[in-house]
């Protein structure tokens, strides 16, 4: 059993099969387009408005890959496999969109069949058998000289159920028809009866009825090699043969034989029987043959033979050759209105030559221009390969001549490195102390020596291996034997940022930490109590707001467990001679105990009332929002030098007032409304109750403490410096440089200044010539140079 899959891809809905819809076989070449153009000019004047397009596409038994092989289906995942149908299907679809639009366009339904088979002429003659089909259009195949055997046309005829009757169509004419069953026995019928009736005898009865059964096998044999004409032509030889070969004498027989000469040369020649003269000369003959007993007197003797062939079968054979002369002359106008379309073909096709002969010297002419210019970009290509060559040439030089100083440079790193380390000695991370030899650094912990009391014990200023070292003394007892305590100083001690006071060593026994000393002490004492020293500058505390800012950002990100402060306050900021600022008491309990958690509960308070995070008081979770709060009040000490109670609120309604000049502190200086309203904005917005309401320290605090600090400098070095040499101004900015460079004219510039130059000038801002390349050489010398001429003299 041949397997067969119908698909209807697309189309209406499935209609109930009746005799009035009409299938066209379509394969989807050029010469479909024609069998539907006929089959839609000659069923729908006939009242057929359902249409069915039938098309098989081969089955598909493997699937190609990118590589140009394929697989077999049954080898391939269903996915695939249903996946490569329905592409299968689509294409189908898209091939057979223009018959559908044709029958669209004529108004009427359309049905598109889809069969996957390898057997064409079975898959549709089941298709007309279960879709109950009685009319069928089919294309002429053709039949080359060499092959044998019945084309696919006339398989498909044969092969169709015999209740439908199959139209085969050959460049878009009827080329000859099968009929169905009912048809058939229906013209069979009409034969024997008019027979019967001219001949009474049963001799007579015979020979019309084997002449019935000749003329049905010759005009309905299916797709005999005649055309329809000719088959129509030899029926009517047969018929007129078979009825006059009894009936008639000799004389008679000659007029017949004359007659059956003239449709015998019709049948022969197949463009005579649709020319306009044979048809005449041949409808001529049969007149003359009825009127033959009375016009001719050589046959007056014979005239009671004819009657008695009766007349009225020969009328009924000549009216039927008038229809038949009628059908031609059809044909032949038919084919004269093809003639003149064709005509009408020609000329466009004539005319669309003419212009594609223009577009093509168009493009003949585009493509001369095309090879010009592409030989013009050739060339630019040659000479700017030959100039990149040049530049990758001069590149590797100077990339040369840079490694061969950054080696030199690093090799003096080395080499200074290693004396450093000659004269200093190794540095331990954490160095221990003897309780003795502390407490003779002291004189036994003197009064005199006391520069400090802390919450968590008492500071003396010592000297410990000819270094100026302040050492804490912790007040409890059992704090130094805690495990905790031992943690902390291994981790404390390995801590370092240039904004963090240093833990130079300790005396675990006994729980005493030493420190790096800071000659100008607290910066509380330098806002607050004053000690009758110079009050700082605004800039400088802009500067230390930034320092601080940046020293907390580091404990909170150090690893592994980030340390919270908790007790950030202007007495734990200490200043070195430089007015440096560093925070110190990075003491105990300060570390985070979970690893990377933000915020852990502390039972006991910790902390210097009005600095305490007030979340921290009603919740005791502590997190890094904790030191921005006290940060908070921290600037708002540096811009008013006032104590940390109402603090915030004073500001507050200055800022509301407008009037922030009159809080702000008058011994710094003239401050800068604009910038310090907006820090005054920025430390109120850190001492919010909530700490989901405070910034970020690294994303909001930070960047704009560094841009404030950054102006601040700038104002702060025109007021306070004196004039600069020239040599330490650059040329470009005309400021004095941060960080020199030497460009290839031998100019010294700020590097930021000459880079931007770079990207629009390939040419010296001094000289205005070239540059033989871009690469810049720091000039440490100078910046050395520049250093201490900006750091405060003593």
């Amino acid at each position: 059993m041949m397997e067969e899959k119908i698909t209807h891809v697309e189309g209406l809905e499935a209609l109930a099969p009746l005799k009035s819809s009409v299938a066209i076989a379509v394969n989807g070449s050029r010469k479909s387009k024609y069998i539907v153009q006929w089959a839609l000019e000659k069923f729908i004047p006939e009242g057929v408005l359902l249409f069915k397009l039938l098309y098989v596409r081969p089955k598909i038994i493997a699937v190609p890959t990118p590589m140009g092989n394929s697989i077999p289906i049954s080898q391939v995942r269903d996915d695939v496999a249903t996946a490569f149908r329905k592409e299968m299907e689509w294409q189908a679809n898209e091939k057979l969109l223009p018959y559908k639009m044709m029958c669209t366009r004529r108004k009427v339904q359309v049905e598109i069949i889809q069969m996957e088979s390898d057997d064409v002429v079975n898959a549709i003659a089941e298709q007309v058998a279960r879709g109950n089909i009685h009319k069928l259009v089919i294309g002429v195949s053709s039949r080359s000289l060499f092959s044998r055997g019945p084309n696919l046309s006339s398989r498909i005829s044969g092969c169709t159920p015999s209740f439908c009757t199959v139209y085969a169509v050959s460049k878009g004419k009827l080329s000859s028809v099968r009929p169905s069953d009912s048809e058939t026995t229906g013209s069979t019928r009409d034969n024997c009866s008019d027979t019967s009736s001219s001949n009474n005898n049963s001799s007579s009865y015979n020979s019309s009825s084997e002449w019935a059964d000749q003329s049905s096998t010759a005009s309905y044999s299916p797709f005999s090699s005649l055309s329809l004409p000719q088959q129509r032509f030899q029926a009517l030889k047969t018929m007129n043969q078979a009825l006059l070969h009894q009936r008639m004498n000799s004389k008679e027989s000659i007029v017949i034989r004359s007659l059956s000469c003239k449709i015998g040369e019709s049948d022969d020649d197949t463009s005579s029987c649709t020319s306009y003269s044979d048809v005449n000369d041949f409808y001529t003959a049969t007149s003359s043959f009825g009127s033959l007993p009375a016009d001719n007197q050589s046959y007056s003797t014979d005239s009671a033979s004819i009657s008695d062939f009766s007349s009225v079968n020969i009328s009924f054979e000549l009216e039927k050759l008038r229809i038949e002369l009628r059908h031609l002359r059809g044909m032949y106008a038919m084919a004269q209105s093809e003639a003149i379309d064709a005509s009408k073909k020609l000329n466009d096709l004539n005319k669309r030559r003419l212009e594609e002969t223009i577009k093509l010297k168009e493009i003949t002419l585009k493509e001369e221009e095309a090879k010009q210019l592409a030989k013009q970009e050739k060339e630019k290509y040659e000479a700017t390969k030959r100039e990149a060559n040049y530049v990758k040439e001069c590149a590797e030089r100077e990339a040369a001549q840079k490694r061969e100083a950054e080696a030199k440079v690093l090799q003096e790193a080395k080499e200074k490195e290693k004396l450093e380390n000659a004269l200093v000695g190794p540095v331990n991370p954490y160095q221990k102390f003897t309780w003795e030899e502390i407490v003779s650094a002291t004189s036994s912990f003197s009064e005199d020596f006391r520069v400090g009391m802390g919450a968590y014990g008492s500071v003396y200023k010592c000297t410990l291996g000819h270094i100026t070292a302040a050492v804490k003394v912790l007040h409890t007892k059992d704090a130094y034997r805690s495990k905790q305590f031992q943690q902390e100083i291994e981790i404390l001690s390995r801590i370092r940022h240039p904004h963090l006071l240093i833990l130079l060593g300790a005396c675990p026994d006994h729980g005493c930490l030493v420190y790096e000393f800071m000659e100008n002490g607290s910066l509380e004492e330098r806002l607050l109590a004053k000690h009758n020293s110079v009050p700082l500058p605004w800039f400088e505390r802009c500067r230390i707001a930034w320092e601080v800012a940046s020293a907390l950002a580091f404990l909170h990100k150090t690893k592994p467990k980030p340390i919270i402060h908790r007790d950030l306050k202007p007495a734990n900021i200490l200043l070195d001679h430089n007015l440096v600022s560093k925070i110190g008491d990075v003491g105990l309990s300060t570390m985070v105990q979970s690893t990377l958690s933000t915020s852990y509960k502390e039972t006991g308070p910790v902390g210097t009332f009005c600095y305490i995070d007030p979340e921290y008081q009603r919740t005791g979770l502590v997190s890094p929002k904790s030191d921005v709060y006290a940060l908070g009040i921290v600037i708002l000490q540096l811009l008013t030098a006032k104590p940390a109670i109402a603090l915030a609120h004073l500001v507050e309604k200055a800022i509301e007032n407008d009037s922030i000049s009159d809080v702000l502190d008058e011994d710094a200086g003239e401050w800068p409304i604009e910038e310090t309203k907006k820090l005054a904005t920025l430390a109120l917005r850190c001492t919010e109750l909530r700490g989901k309401d405070r910034p970020d320290l690294d994303d909001e605090v930070l960047p704009f403490l560094e841009k404030l600090k950054h102006i601040a400098a700038h104002k702060a070095r025109d007021r306070a410096q004196p004039q600069a040499p020239n040599h330490f101004i650059c040329p470009i900015l005309k400021e004095v440089m941060d960080d020199p460079n030497v460009a290839a004219d031998g100019y010294t510039y700020e590097r930021k200044a000459i880079e931007g130059w770079f990207k629009e000038n390939d040419t010296s801002p001094m000289t205005n010539l070239p540059l033989p390349h871009k690469n810049l050489l720091p000039n440490y010398t100078l910046l050395s140079a520049i250093m201490d001429w900006k750091s405060p003299k003593d």
